[in-house]
């Protein structure tokens, strides 16, 4: 059984990004520092640089706590790009609500 680190930048809270973790005392999504590292090569350096209400202790927890929970984030990114591309075919066909 492998132990899971304790993560002291991140916190769920339901009230905030429908319960997504977030960095404490920020509304900044895990998911939106994966996405940046993950998907789009930007460095942890340059993730701070871009957002500086953050530091790099919080975004190197961020990036752990995915590491520790990828299947349910990884999940939860799909789920989201799902939604928008759904979004985008109503739009392009002038059904969005």
């Amino acid at each position: 059984m492998q132990k899971q680190a304790i993560h002291p930048h991140i916190t769920r809270d339901k009230n905030i990004s429908r319960g997504s973790p977030v960095i404490v005392g920020t509304r900044t999504r895990v998911l939106d520092i994966v996405i940046e590292y993950e998907y789009l090569g930007i460095t942890p350096d340059e993730i701070v640089d871009a957002h500086p209400h953050l530091t790099l202790p919080q975004v190197h927890d961020a990036l752990s706590f995915y590491y520790e929970h990828c299947e349910e984030l990884d999940t939860e990114i799909k789920e989201r790009k799902g939604k928008i591309e759904d979004l985008r075919r109503s739009l392009a066909h002038g059904t969005a609500d």
